[in-house]
């Protein structure tokens, strides 16, 4: 199965005069180039005895390699949500800000506790890369669903519930 490749979406050209931040602003944690993961794919026994290659985590490689100057476009549906490939993209890229700990990290217990300016510097990361019509407030919150969605992974893979006293002594 071919890779899905940024050449069919709509891609947008910004001008220097339209941009409404600073090159400064643009260039927050993560977003001058390829996000560096140790995620691998992981290879899984099947029953048979033979291995089974998993897909890994999404990187988006071909997102990070856009001119500063281009912009994927979303299109939203009369309700604000985000429609088509373009909107499969954005969802993905959601999914790999939220995973970012220098962003987002774990150690807050809600998303409302997390401060704005995090918020904003993840919005201003999207921004970067995507031409918007969806409202902030949408992206927020799918960004929230996301990291509390990263945040349960992580606890259900590192944290034991079944340990006994005498096992942790």
């Amino acid at each position: 199965m071919p890779r899905r490749r940024l050449r069919d979406l709509s891609i947008v050209q910004i001008t220097p005069n339209s941009e409404e931040t600073n090159s400064e602003q643009q260039t927050a944690i993560g977003s001058s180039n390829v996000p560096n993961t140790p995620d691998e794919p992981v290879e899984f026994q099947t029953e048979s005895g033979g291995t089974h290659r998993g897909r890994g985590r999404a990187l988006l490689k071909d997102l990070y390699e856009l001119d500063p100057i281009e912009r994927v476009k979303v299109c939203r549906k009369s309700f604000g949500q985000p429609v088509g490939s373009e909107a499969r993209l954005l969802a993905g890229f959601l999914g790999i800000i939220a995973r970012n700990a220098n962003m987002f990290p774990i150690n807050y217990d809600s998303w409302h506790q997390m401060s704005n300016s995090n918020k904003n510097q993840a919005l201003n990361n999207i921004k970067a890369r995507f031409a918007l019509e969806v409202s902030d407030n949408y992206v927020k919150k799918a960004l929230g669903k996301r990291w509390r969605d990263h945040k349960s992974t992580l606890k259900n893979e590192y944290f034991k519930t079944k340990t006994t006293l005498e096992e942790k002594l």
